[in-house]
């Protein structure tokens, strides 16, 4: 009895072996070749579910279906006018047929290599073929200017910044010139399985050498704009400092008008005073007015010499206790 259930035993693990390897499942995310002593055999699977194959003698090879990654490596790179940056891409490309990838790649790994090859030389060619400018830019637009940088200052366009701008006239641009490595590439990885959906410039940086002309450039533009702002603050200066003299002058001329008119009122008033005064009784107006002269003239150090029979001598006389 326990020799037939050890045979019984066997028997059926050898079945579940045969089974399972004359079956296999195809996920949603794969598509699979079969290849049989190396060839393949059949279309390739592509929908999921379970399906057959021959036991010890065919192989599955799976492929995803998904999209997958491309990250290039960091290179140098020139531009037509002899600017040299380090240019960092990345893209996106998935299997589009399995049986000519199998062919042709073989794996996942074959085919980053050629991705490789084929998306590094047409970045290479195309950056080659056109300026500095239309890499780093993808339009012709006007810098943006900061408010807090320019501080309210004019932002027309001058005759002098119209001449500079042609340096940064873009015909192309870096949109276009990724659309352009998309396109080369895609025709030469048309017969691999395998097609290239998106390409971007992941970075693009300046090597040391430009770096420093970049910065200096820079300097050169901060110094300009800074010499602006002290030419127009320089102008504005002078437009308030005539602004205020001429205020100044117009206020004192006005306020000595003025004065001259209440001064001269004044004295033309004191004058009919005097005179209603002197109608009305004359020798009290000499005498008022005499005393009015000495109260003027007469301080603690003066020394008055008076006649004996003069009125004033008289008067003070009559005048003290």
């Amino acid at each position: 009895m326990r020799t037939s259930a050890t045979a019984i035993l066997v028997i059926v693990g050898l079945i579940l072996f045969g089974l399972s390897q004359s079956t296999f499942v195809v996920n949603e995310t794969d598509q699979v070749v079969i290849t049989q002593f190396g060839r393949p055999v059949g279309d390739p699977v592509t929908s999921p579910g379970l399906n057959f194959k021959v036991p010890f003698v065919q192989q599955v090879h799976r492929f995803d279906k998904r999209f997958i990654e491309w990250d290039g490596e960091r290179n140098q790179l020139p531009t037509r006018d002899k600017r040299f940056i380090f240019v960092d891409t990345y893209a996106r490309w998935a299997i589009s047929d399995p049986l000519k990838f199998f062919q042709r790649l073989r794996d996942e790994r074959g085919a980053q290599t050629r991705l490789d090859d084929i998306l590094d030389g047409e970045t290479r060619n195309v950056i080659a073929r056109h300026d500095l400018i239309e890499v780093v830019r993808t339009s012709s637009r006007d810098f943006a200017v900061d408010d807090e940088d320019v501080g309210g200052m004019s932002n027309e366009i001058t005759d002098d910044d119209a001449n500079n701008n042609q340096d940064f006239r873009v015909d192309v641009g870096r949109e276009k010139l990724a659309a352009e490595v998309l396109k080369a590439s895609q025709a030469r990885t048309a017969d691999l399985g395998i097609e290239i959906l998106d390409f971007q410039f992941k970075r693009i940086n300046y090597v040391k050498a430009v770096q420093a002309e970049v910065y200096t450039r820079m300097i050169s533009e901060r110094k300009r704009i800074a010499e602006q702002f002290r030419s127009e603050g320089a102008g504005s200066a002078a437009r308030i400092s005539g602004e205020k003299e001429r205020e100044l002058a117009r206020i004192t001329s006005e306020a000595f008008r003025k004065a001259e008119e209440i001064r001269g009122g004044a004295d033309a008033k004191a004058a009919d005073i005097y005179a209603a005064a002197y109608n009305r009784n004359p020798q009290l107006y000499s005498f008022l007015r005499s005393m009015e002269t000495f109260r003027e003239t007469v301080d603690e150090d003066t020394v008055l010499l008076l006649e004996t029979d003069g009125e004033l001598l008289q008067y003070l006389q009559d005048a003290s206790p």
